[in-house]
């Protein structure tokens, strides 16, 4: 697949098989209707950040808006400016790497981006293959 479309995708998650001794294991800390709700909780503070600026949720943050609501603290900062050069990221997938990170904070609870959550956004990306 080609860069230009891998920039059009936001996350990438590869997910082993289950094994027969994985279904033995003990039920997840977190089940189903406790992630629901974290969710639910996480567009609910979307919307009302976005609230007046006929936009509802990350996915459409852009502009004046993604700096006002998704910019990382500095140490968050740091790390994507080193990411975009490592992976060369075009202007697309920087914009997509901020959305997603912002996203990660809400789901997390937190008010502001911060490294740990372009962290976790950059590890969601799947980089285009080299020349």
């Amino acid at each position: 697949v080609s860069g230009p479309l891998l920039d059009r995708i936001d996350l990438h998650v590869e997910v082993d098989p289950v094994r027969a001794a994985d279904l033995a294991l003990p039920p997840p800390a977190e089940g189903s209707e406790q992630v629901a709700a974290r969710v639910t909780r996480a567009r609910e503070i979307q919307t009302a950040r976005l609230d007046g600026t006929g936009r509802r949720t990350n996915a459409e943050l852009d502009g004046d808006l993604l700096e006002a609501h998704a910019a990382p603290d500095e140490t968050g900062r740091k790390l994507l400016m080193q990411a975009a050069e490592a992976m060369r990221l075009s202007a697309r997938g920087y914009v997509r790497i901020l959305r997603v990170a912002r996203t990660i904070a809400d789901l997390s609870g937190a008010e502001n981006v911060s490294r740990i959550h372009v962290a976790e956004a950059l590890s969601y990306r799947r980089q285009a293959p080299r020349a």
